[in-house]
């Protein structure tokens, strides 16, 4: 099944969505519009996205890095949230803007102290997500906080899929139409189950909160007037416009 978050008539509203139609519920019972008649909002809203970094062998390779022995995580702040069709703003304060493509977890209940094979019963579903990057800022600081965290920085969406199997899910990031980065869930080096097992035994996650799994090999910049999409088999594909 397939949640997404919608703009109509000046109001929101969490809706249910079946192929082009999108079933907004009222009462008991349901309103249906087009899906090209309502605006896609971001699917979630959540307190936290944690990311994790360094989780596809041929990336670790691509930044000259080792394996990690845990995963390796980062935070972006909730206001760097934007959703599908939305645009990502370039900061005057970097020379270079880079995509990564990523698949991403939708905490549906609160998880603490989570078990790795309990971990599927605290999801809700999966979304798509591009953890935009100012390059040259994260090797300048030497950690990644300014880098990740500028507005706009994280298009989340269009939608969440709850009943998708993470384990094998092709991913590729299109810029300007072209392929840039091509990869499958396979390769994580980590899984979503042992991520959110992992990351509830650190920080309390709150429903809505999401999880990026990693980016693969192919990351590269964006400049002005860019399109960027990132597909996941499953999932559909996620697009924004660089200013």
């Amino acid at each position: 099944m397939k949640f997404i978050r919608i703009s109509f008539n000046g109001r929101e509203f969490q809706a249910v969505l079946d192929g082009e139609k999108v079933f907004i519920p009222e009462g008991q019972f349901f309103n249906f519009y087009n899906l090209s008649d309502v605006f896609i909002l971001p699917p979630c809203i959540p307190t936290k996205a944690v990311c994790v970094g360094l989780n596809y062998k041929d990336h670790i390779e691509e930044m000259n890095d080792k394996i990690p022995q845990e995963p390796t995580l980062f935070l972006k702040p909730a206001t760097a949230v934007i959703g599908n069709g939305d645009q990502i703003i370039l900061p005057e304060m970097s020379e270079r803007v880079d995509y990564e493509g990523e698949l991403a977890i939708v905490i549906g209940k609160k998880a603490k102290d989570i078990k790795e094979e309990d971990a599927k019963d605290y999801i809700f579903g999966y979304t798509i997500a591009n953890d935009v990057t100012a390059r040259d800022l994260q090797a300048k600081d030497g950690q990644w906080t300014r880098a990740k965290s500028f507005d706009t920085f994280l298009p989340i969406g269009p939608w969440i899929v709850t009943d998708l199997d993470p384990s094998s899910l092709d991913i590729t990031t299109y810029v300007n139409g072209e392929i840039k980065q091509k990869s499958n869930t396979k390769n994580l080096i980590f899984n979503v189950f042992k991520l959110v097992s992992f990351i509830s035994h650190i920080m309390t996650l709150n429903p809505g909160d999401i999880i990026l799994t990693g980016t693969p090999s192919g990351i590269g910049p964006l400049k002005h007037g860019d399109t960027v999409t990132v597909e996941i088999e499953g999932i559909g594909k996620l697009t924004n416009r660089v200013k």
